[in-house]
């Protein structure tokens, strides 16, 4: 763990002018500058580019060039492990500065943010560059007189969209199986946490990535979002985000050129504790961090908590004293457990979801309000809403926040009946020392993971997707590299 001194000496450090990088060139962007404002002060960080249209139709030209010339794409398997064990390397060795700069940006705590963004990012990249030479294609069963070969080819031009609470750790699920698999990238970072996900490409170049082979395009969603979903250049499209932005960009696909889209989009994870779970204590802390941890800006996040009601009051009060005393502040402290919230339009938005909330009758036990604004910064207390019905918004919709909504259940079958009960699918969690009632409820809950007796923490072993409208896109493991090649029949008469 680094130093308290380390950190400070770093954040004191002013961050440059950040432009396009298209065609292995850093270049001004056509829509001019973008201000960046910290949500740890609320201060002017530096300015982005602000990509147009025709930046975006550069960076995806360059991208298209790269392949066909095939300095990546044709690169044997070993020399395109190396450049990516070598960009494993620098994240690794710039893990510090990649830290602090995006805490700086984006509010996370920085206990979290070393592991969760360099840490995590450095070993995505050693897992797909170990595993590029280990997927095989296939020899089909066929007559004696026929070889029937099943190649695996990379599909071209990849567009990822990453959104803001984790920049450098959900841009490195996407890229680095992009990579590995021959393609070449076009990554468009959130308008409001851009600065690691420009510095990896940085490091991307210089650990021997070819130029045009990674490009970057910064700008508002509206317009460069939008010209990468309706690009003909593009062959695939990946994303993390909000589901009105994930059916827009299905729209442009269909109105383009048929680009396979991979969607993870929102969710309303349901945490379960029933009364025979081993360790309530323990399962209240695991409930706070789950929802509370990088002020709820997870998009996994256990928001809504369903409580056996024979524990309901005593779980509850637990909870609230382990939310109580989670440290919240200066996301580049140390000490810091719940850091700031991204924006002013996040938090407007987070405080209207308890407004409403009490308003259709929920009861607020704790927390609720703006906090540290003398700062200048975006704070929000962890906040506690029980008596949450499953027809209100704060039952059914994301907040994306430090909000958690507590509803009580009698019977295994209404547990099973609430966490199902929104339009998302994306995670969910169960406390219980009953192994059979665990199988049961893990084959009922319609989501990509259910956590038993844990909440959060999984390696890049497993995929992460959704069902229902939480999304069709599974970043991680080796799933994950379907996304990014083709299958191609040879039929070889003999």
């Amino acid at each position: 763990m680094p130093s308290q001194t380390e950190i400070d000496h770093l954040a004191a450090q002013s961050v440059p002018a950040r432009k396009l990088l298209i065609g292995g060139l850093w270049q001004e962007g056509q829509g001019g500058d973008t201000e960046v404002f910290s949500p740890i002060d609320g201060r002017r960080l530096t300015t982005t580019a602000a990509a147009s249209a025709e930046d975006v139709g550069r960076a995806t030209a360059s991208a298209r060039a790269a392949f066909e010339a095939g300095s990546w794409s044709r690169m044997a398997p070993a020399g395109r492990k190396a450049v990516l064990h070598r960009l494993a390397d620098l994240i690794e060795s710039h893990a510090l500065e990649l830290a602090v700069l995006g805490v700086r940006d984006n509010g996370t705590d920085i206990g979290m943010a070393l592991k969760a963004e360099p840490g995590s990012a450095a070993g995505t990249f050693r897992y797909y560059a170990e595993a590029l030479d280990k997927v095989y294609g296939e020899i089909a069963p066929t007559a004696e007189s026929v070889l029937a070969l099943i190649h695996r080819e990379p599909v071209g031009v990849v567009a990822a969209i990453v959104p803001w609470n984790f920049p450098l750790m959900i841009g490195a699920w996407k890229i680095a199986p992009a990579l590995a698999a021959g393609n070449s990238i076009v990554l468009k970072p959130a308008e409001t946490a851009s600065l690691t996900l420009i510095r990896l490409a940085e490091l991307a170049l210089e650990a021997g990535v070819p130029p045009g082979v990674f490009n970057v395009v910064t700008g508002p969603g509206r317009v460069t979002g939008e010209a990468l979903a309706l690009s003909m250049d593009v062959d695939v499209l990946v994303f993390t985000g909000s589901g009105a932005t994930g059916r827009r960009l299905l729209q442009y696909s269909a109105q383009s050129n048929l680009k396979r889209c991979y969607l993870e989009l929102g969710g309303k994870s349901p945490n379960i504790v029933f009364a025979d779970a081993s360790d309530l204590a323990q399962a209240a802390k695991a409930a706070a961090t789950a929802i509370f941890r990088n002020a709820g800006q997870v998009c996994v996040a256990g928001s809504r908590l369903l409580v056996e009601a024979a524990i309901h009051d005593e779980f509850v009060a637990a909870l609230a004293r382990a939310a109580a005393a989670m440290t919240l502040g200066n996301p580049l402290d140390l000490a810091t457990q719940i850091g700031a919230v991204n924006s002013e339009t996040q938090l407007a938005g987070n405080l209207g979801f308890i407004a409403d909330a009490t308003r259709e009758g929920g009861r607020l036990v704790t927390g609720g309000r703006r906090v540290l604004e003398e700062t200048g910064g975006t704070y929000m207390e962890p906040t506690i809403i029980t008596d949450v019905a499953p027809h209100h918004r704060l039952f059914r919709e994301e907040v994306f926040g430090p909000v958690l909504a507590v509803t009580p259940f009698t019977t295994e079958a209404e547990a099973a009946s609430l966490a199902n009960a929104t339009d998302f699918g994306l995670a969910a969690g169960l406390w219980t020392a009953n192994l059979s009632r665990a199988h049961r409820m893990i084959r009922a809950i319609r989501s990509g993971i259910v956590h038993v007796n844990t909440y959060g923490g999984s390696d890049t072993t497993v995929p992460l997707g959704g069902m229902k409208q939480s999304g069709n896109g599974h970043d991680k493991s080796l799933h994950a590299l379907d996304k990014y090649t083709d299958l191609k029949t040879a039929w070889i008469q003999l």
